[in-house]
């Protein structure tokens, strides 16, 4: 197996003058295969959002060690190269948003690396046509939608090459057309580019179409396995303090065992339970 990313014995804690340490991470183990699309689910407090952060060296750890590509996050040589083989997209794109023509955003990064003129153009022309926002590469940031902007933020990762993206609730302040566009995305980047996807989310849909679901609590890992598995285990769902998906509770009260979350799938889900009792 070809892990792009090792987590080893991980603690992370927020030094308080007034409170004193507060752990948010706490011994955390983890891998993430190369090309996989992970969910990590959890509540607000959960510590997946500081997850995030370690993933790409913004934060460094408080004990143990994260290695992307094998390589420390808290080594102060290599922080550039860790920050361009994982890309990092906040919750609100308005913060990663900073020039005032979409095109020039993205070009942000590749200038930041010091690519020549027409390396530049390429790459943001690519980045922008891989998130289908080519046509709007003239558009003031402020005239698009939140699910435009959060796109056009995940085209200013993409320009840079990242082996990663690391996304850290992206949809959360978005409605449910932009969610589905930024959701969309994600995908195609995955399948199709070939781009390892970490999402961080609340969303319980958003895990459908994940390789693997893992749920946080109080910066541990308390829950790891497919959709399926996930969705089946309501107990842990609420434990964890998560909204259990209205198609698993009904599938639940019918006694169905599919750990779907969809529409489409719980409705093939009663349709075969019906066949079966025929």
């Amino acid at each position: 197996m070809d892990n792009i990313i090792e987590i080893k014995n991980l603690k992370f804690e927020f030094n308080d003058s007034e409170n004193g340490a507060e752990k948010v991470i706490d011994d955390l183990n983890l891998s993430i295969e190369r090309g996989s699309f992970t969910v990590i689910l959890g509540h607000n407090g959960s510590g997946k959002s500081t997850l995030a952060k370690l993933l790409n060296g913004l934060l460094k750890p408080t004990e143990g060690t994260v290695l992307v590509n094998g390589i420390a996050t808290d080594n102060p040589d290599k922080e550039i190269e860790i920050k361009r083989t994982v890309g990092l997209v906040f919750q609100n794109p308005d913060n990663q948003l900073i020039a005032s023509v979409v095109e020039e955003d993205v070009a942000f990064g590749p200038e930041n690396l010091g690519l020549e003129p027409t390396e530049i153009r390429r790459r943001v022309d690519e980045a922008l046509k891989s998130v289908d926002m080519y046509e709007f590469r003239d558009f003031a940031p402020n005239k698009l939608s939140g699910g435009q902007k959060q796109r056009v933020a995940i085209a200013g990762i993409i320009a840079m090459q990242p082996e990663c993206i690391v996304l850290d609730e992206p949809t959360a302040m978005l409605d449910p057309s932009g969610r589905r566009e930024v959701i969309n995305t994600i995908l195609r980047l995955n399948k199709e580019m070939g781009i390892t996807v970490i999402l961080i989310t609340h969303y319980m849909d958003e895990a459908e179409f994940a390789d693997r679901v893992i749920i946080m609590d109080d910066g541990q890992i308390v829950k790891d396995g497919t959709a399926a598995d996930i969705f089946s285990n309501i107990g842990v769902l609420e434990k964890s303090r998560l909204s259990v998906p209205q198609t698993t509770e009904l599938l639940n009260k019918l006694e169905i065992s599919a750990g779907v979350v969809s529409v489409e799938d719980t409705v093939a889900a009663i349709v075969d339970s019906l066949k079966t009792e025929e």
